[in-house]
């Protein structure tokens, strides 16, 4: 083992104490128990309840948005958060090609196709002024709408992944979105209770989404939520992922082919818990992130990501990035990582060369392929940082 990799390994095991530790793993210490035991006793255990309605109006109070919807996972909230943005079938949907694979996947389920942008070192998610370059070279307008000039696909919709909970720089994306007529989708799977001049992600687009996987800041279980000030898009959210039935007293009528993505009430009762608790979650995540910031600022060939001027992130995963020097022991230190019992990961596989996307366009990449050289992702569960 070389002294470089020893060296990350002991700061880590100096954070944490000894193995093993999971890289992040849900806490359930409020009123779990009680509320899920509420849903078994009442019956009020599938896709309605008093729980379904509280989570949603929780989340949408939490973050600002004007509604929440909650579905079954963050990947049909992505998917339904374009439809009722105006993507179309045949369309291309700008997103970061260093990103988990449901973002493109759900521009897939869209039936649009993905068009990948490479990445910011300093923000680890869509770099742009890559995408500004790349939308100057490739976009044809056609009454105020950008298509590709390679591809004569219409380009719908950027979206932005604010990757483990680092907002990109909104404001600027913001300002080419509009000069190019692009719906803004916010996917802030990763992001909850993260902010970009004082704003909760998800809440600056036409839509945002959230995802409560197991791993999350919050869980339930599954399950996801999309995130909209627009009083149009948010019924016609709720009305898309609800089997677009008419509400009636016994009739089913529904009137267009739509989904079954309902969140159960079972699932939204532990998403209430979660909420309730997600303060102390996210400063526990702080105080994990502060601990590894000072463990790591006198290491050399490796750099704690930390939060930039203007953001609040909240430290879902905890990151370290190597130098460009240094990528060549990553692999030797997730090997180490793990063999000593701390659970660690590499960043996704670029989106761009995964099977079904290699044929999709994309820009230069560069960045986002260095990046995914050189990312480590270490236990962030926020009850480390009291261990």
């Amino acid at each position: 083992m070389s002294p470089f990799v020893e060296s990350v390994v002991a700061a880590v095991r100096g954070v944490v104490g000894q193995g093993p530790v999971a890289l992040h793993e849900p806490a359930f210490q409020g009123n779990e128990w009680a509320y899920v035991k509420e849903c078994l006793d009442t019956g009020w255990v599938s896709s309605v309840g008093k729980f379904v309605d509280r989570f949603e109006h929780d989340l949408a109070s939490y973050t600002g948005a004007g509604y929440a919807v909650a579905v079954v996972n963050g990947t049909a909230a992505l998917q339904v958060a374009l439809t009722v943005s105006g993507v179309r079938a045949g369309d291309e949907v700008l997103v970061p090609a260093m990103s988990f694979v449901a973002t493109a996947n759900a521009v897939w389920h869209a039936g649009a196709q993905p068009h990948f942008v490479d990445s910011d070192e300093n923000t680890l998610g869509m770099s742009m002024p890559a995408l500004e370059a790349h939308l100057d070279e490739v976009v044809e307008m056609r009454e105020g709408k950008a298509f590709n000039r390679h591809t004569g696909r219409r380009l719908a919709a950027v979206v932005p992944m604010h990757t483990f909970g680092h907002p990109v720089d909104l404001s600027s994306l913001a300002a080419i979105a509009d000069r190019y007529g692009l719906a803004v989708v916010e996917d802030a799977a990763e992001s909850l209770g993260s902010y970009f001049d004082g704003r909760h992600t998800g809440t600056f687009g036409r839509c945002g989404v959230l995802s409560f996987n197991g791993n999350k800041i919050i869980t339930t279980g599954g399950g996801g939520a999309i995130l909209t000030d627009d009083a149009e898009l948010a019924r016609r959210a709720k009305h898309l992922t609800t089997t677009a039935k008419a509400p009636h007293r016994w009739s089913f009528s529904h009137d267009e082919i739509a989904f079954n993505y309902r969140l159960p009430n079972l699932n939204a009762a532990l998403g209430c818990a979660q909420l309730e608790q997600v303060g102390a979650f996210l400063a526990g995540k702080r105080r994990l992130a502060e601990r590894y910031e000072t463990a790591f600022a006198d290491l050399s060939g490796v750099t704690f990501v930390k939060e930039r001027a203007g953001t609040q992130a909240n430290y879902w995963l905890q990151t370290l990035l190597l130098d460009v020097d240094h990528a060549v022991y990553r692999d030797d230190l997730l090997a180490a990582l793990n063999d000593a019992g701390f659970m660690s990961r590499p960043v996704w596989d670029l989106l761009s060369g995964l099977p079904p996307y290699r044929e999709s366009p994309a820009a230069a990449l560069s960045v986002a392929q260095s990046l995914a050289e050189r990312i480590v992702n270490i236990p962030s569960s926020p009850g480390l940082a009291d261990g």
